[in-house]
């Protein structure tokens, strides 16, 4: 009779300290009882997943130590010309598939002109091919500058020629076009004239750009800038030394 005295006693002795300290609580975020999670019912609020901003891409960059810049168009375009240190400098004056300058730009001594006898003639008959390849050896700007630089397409200087503004002007002493493209950038092209034979011409009046692509029998397709605002792409004769304006993709 004691002893079922003392256990009642005991039972509602552990059921008024339960009362006491009140209903058992869980934490709702975890599940477990406040007194096993760790942040007491107070867990941190996940961090919001933020979209990621699109960086711009560059519009200026260099390959190999020379420098390229976007004009918004389908290639990047070289500062300078191939030969040059500077946008405003000539640079060199190679005959089409040539890879170095020299004294003297005849049909004679050029890439590509000369007939199994040694006689100069004027049709281009390496594999049949109507353009230079980069990896030819006969791509100035790939030989020159290595990495990725390349002669421009016939179309890619088509597209410079259509989509930018060109504006005649003087840098560094030196006449030329700056062409700015459809994004806002620019670079300039110096009017270097060109080479025949021994002899230079229209220097600070016209320019000559070379493309890797054939026109016809003895032209390669090039763009020429001429002082009187008038910029066209025409044939030039392959063994005259002209500018080189590399592009990369």
């Amino acid at each position: 009779m004691k002893r079922l005295f003392a256990f009642t006693l005991l039972f509602q002795l552990m059921l008024l300290t339960a009362q006491a300290q009140g209903p058992s609580k869980t934490c709702p975020t975890c599940g477990l009882s406040m007194a096993k999670c760790q942040y007491k019912g107070k867990h941190p609020k996940p961090a919001a997943n933020k979209p990621t901003a699109n960086k711009p891409s560059a519009t200026t960059g260099n390959i190999n130590g020379y420098e390229w810049v976007d004009l918004g168009l389908s290639v990047k375009w070289a500062t300078c010309n191939v030969g040059a240190d500077k946008p405003e400098d000539y640079g060199g004056y190679y005959a089409w598939g040539e890879t170095t300058t020299k004294s003297r730009y005849d049909w004679d001594n050029c890439f590509d002109c000369l007939d199994d006898c040694g006689e100069s003639w004027s049709v281009y008959k390496i594999g049949g091919k109507t353009k230079i390849e980069p990896n030819s050896g006969h791509d100035t700007a790939r030989q020159n500058w290595g990495g990725s630089w390349r002669m421009p397409t016939i179309k890619e200087l088509e597209e410079l020629n259509s989509k930018c503004i060109w504006k005649w002007t003087s840098k560094g002493g030196h006449n030329g076009y700056v062409v700015t493209g459809p994004n806002g950038k620019s670079i300039f092209l110096p009017a270097a004239g060109f080479r025949y034979s021994t002899l230079s011409g229209y220097m600070s009046e016209d320019g000559y750009y070379w493309s890797g692509t054939l026109d016809s029998d003895n032209s390669a397709r090039t763009l020429t800038l001429c002082s009187d605002y008038h910029i066209t792409i025409n044939g030039s004769i392959r063994s005259s030394g002209h500018s080189i304006r590399p592009v990369t993709d």
